[in-house]
């Protein structure tokens, strides 16, 4: 177990003596608004992701509002979710609206071919996954059908969700309990378009889009975000397209593109690697691999700059995360795994990546919120346990709609392996809506601490607090037995003539507030 640990470094400490990596941020610069969408979540109909991990249903002897476990909901509004993706993900392009609403005795049971082969009853539909959105005060992201449906099918779905009308859709919404409108604030007219959804090239996807966005009508006030399905790892042909060719009208919008990625460690899609008990050379190729993120969304804004000077379309990365050989003998389907330290830190690199480039990525979706690959939450039954990955989520709260900063990285560290090598520090920075400023470091080393000298021009800089992440062992990660194996402890550290020199311990997260 990780004791509680803080750090102070005295006035009088030599910041030559410490200093390695330099740390500059310039306070009066500012840049865009971190969207806190950013830190968006997803919950798809897949393995124990959503029935047993959210939903238990009314009837169940754990504890539970209208059928969602009280606890998980508990644990989710402490990380201010700010948005939800539903129902897929690949199910999403084999889902019909129409089986998930009414009497749940009298919804349909289909097999759900994409995970697992188990039967989905339909017990969470429209109507119960709005009462999660509304319980956590997160926004909506519909993920429409493309693959299997049609635009007479999705344009309905809007229509039952959103309008305030007398129509037909809109009464059968009141006879099914709810009177008002739902606020959709995000749709996506298909999923993976080169894959899961259709095996599709990006022009004609681009075509379908048209059609289908064309028949998506909803009230002035009650208009979602319109999201067309990308393309993932270094193809920028799905971006570069659709953004030539979609010329958004009064009868057509098209208002973001999305982009997956997932890390494994192996790259391979057959042999991933584990969860746990990896070895090092697995630690870094995690690392390789989920910085490559940083060049695929560059690649990605120079083709949409290109036909997007203006920056009206967002590019949101709205599945990504880490992807590992499913843990224990757990339906392969699933896609259970555990969760460790080291997916803490690629959780962190990720999001100051994401703030790198907020100019156009304005969303980002990890895959998935419950039991399900990079998860925040797990479950075994009435049990629950908080992941590594939760704990940074939560650390990270302040930068959801702060403002970035310039920030400046000089003489950065580099953690060695073999042939391969990274920067070891990661850092961001940005004023949040309480007026304070927040700097994240991460040190990836996972052998090492990591000298690092902060220097914030324009603020009179006293002392740091905040909370540190870290952990003794590469894939430390909390169990049933042991739930609090890894979490956060406190941090503070004092400014010498305001600069701040610190030792960033190996394999740790550190959030800050300036003082």
């Amino acid at each position: 177990m990780i004791k509680p640990l803080v750090m102070a470094l005295g006035l009088g400490m030599s910041l030559g003596a410490l200093a390695d990596t330099q740390v500059k941020i310039d306070a009066a610069k500012t840049g865009p608004v971190i969207n806190k969408n950013i830190y968006g979540q997803f919950a798809e109909h897949l393995g124990r992701g959503i029935y047993e991990g959210l939903w238990v249903g009314p009837d169940s002897t754990i504890p539970n509002t209208k059928g969602w476990r009280n606890d998980v909901v508990g644990a989710l509004k402490e990380l201010q979710v700010p948005l939800i993706r539903w129902p897929g993900g690949c199910f999403a392009d084999e889902y019909h609206w129409r089986e998930g609403i009414g009497p749940r005795e009298q919804r349909p049971a289909r097999v759900n071919t994409n995970w697992g082969g188990v039967i989905e009853d339909n017990a969470v539909g429209t109507h119960e996954f709005f009462d999660l959105v509304e319980m956590l005060g997160a926004e909506a992201y519909v993920n429409g059908n493309l693959g299997t449906g049609t635009p007479q099918e999705m344009a309905e779905w809007l229509e039952y969700m959103t309008s305030d009308s007398k129509s037909t859709l809109a009464e059968l919404r009141r006879k099914n309990g709810r009177d008002k409108p739902f606020r959709v604030h995000y749709f996506a007219i298909g999923n993976e378009a080169w894959g899961c959804g259709g095996n599709m090239t990006p022009e004609f996807y681009t075509h379908l889009y048209k059609q289908y966005a064309s028949f998506l009508k909803t009230p002035k006030d009650n208009t979602p975000v319109m999201i067309a399905s990308g393309g993932h790892t270094e193809d920028t042909s799905w971006a570069d397209h659709l953004t030539a060719n979609v010329k958004p009208n009064w009868s057509l919008r098209m208002d973001a593109v999305s982009f997956h990625y997932y890390t494994l460690p192996t790259g391979d899609w057959v042999k991933k690697g584990a969860a746990t008990g990896f070895p090092e050379s697995e630690w870094m190729s995690t690392m390789v691999n989920t910085l490559k993120m940083d060049q695929f969304i560059i690649n990605n804004k120079k083709v949409m700059d290109k036909n997007d000077p203006e920056k009206k379309v967002g590019f949101y990365v709205d599945e990504w995360g880490t992807w590992y050989d499913v843990t224990g003998d757990d339906d392969p389907g699933f896609l259970y795994q555990q969760n460790s330290m080291r997916d803490a830190i690629v959780a962190a690199l990720n999001f100051n990546i994401f703030h790198k480039h907020a100019d156009r990525v304005h969303m980002s979706i990890i895959a998935q919120m419950v039991n399900v690959l990079q998860a925040m939450i797990l479950t075994d039954k009435e049990k629950m346990i908080l992941t590594p990955t939760y704990h940074v989520f939560k650390m990270y709260k302040p930068f959801q709609d702060a403002t970035s900063l310039q920030i400046e990285l000089k003489n950065v560290a580099r953690y060695k392996l073999g042939k391969s090598s990274i920067p070891a520090v990661s850092a961001t920075a940005a004023r949040a809506k309480d007026g304070k400023i927040y700097i994240a470091l991460v040190n990836a080393n996972p052998n090492q601490a990591e000298k690092v000298s902060v220097n914030l021009a324009g603020v009179a800089m006293n002392s740091v607090k905040g909370e540190i992440l870290t952990a003794a062992a590469m894939d430390a990660h909390n169990t049933f037995a042991a739930p609090e194996n890894v979490k956060p402890a406190p941090f503070a550290a004092n400014a010498a003539n305001g600069k701040l020199a610190i030792d960033v311990p190996a394999k740790s997260v550190i959030v800050v507030a300036v003082e």
